[in-house]
């Protein structure tokens, strides 16, 4: 399991022009079943995203088709979480 944290980058004044592209890119990740949570970073700082079920490697991967990442609109983050205890609604993060 990772959290990711998108903060806002060199280029942050790009995000209004790439923003349809960003969120077609966020729909594909919940689409495959790896993205849990999107939000946004508060006050105005970037995003954060709970992702699932995939690996660092395709994580990155994924990372890097984002137009965000790719315009460096948003610089990267990623946590990586071991749980090993979660409340039954999430006992699926355990598997």
């Amino acid at each position: 399991m990772f959290v990711v944290q998108l903060k806002f980058s060199t280029n942050k004044a790009g995000a209004a022009e790439l923003m349809q592209g960003h969120n077609e890119w966020i729909k594909a990740g919940f689409d495959a079943g790896v993205f849990l949570v999107v939000g946004k970073l508060q006050p105005n700082l970037g995003g954060a995203i709970v992702v699932n079920n995939c690996s660092l490697d395709q994580l990155q991967q994924r990372l890097q088709l984002d137009p965000f990442v790719e315009n460096k609109v948003v610089s990267v983050e990623i946590l990586e979480i071991s749980p090993v205890k979660a409340e039954q609604r999430l006992a699926f993060l355990l598997d």
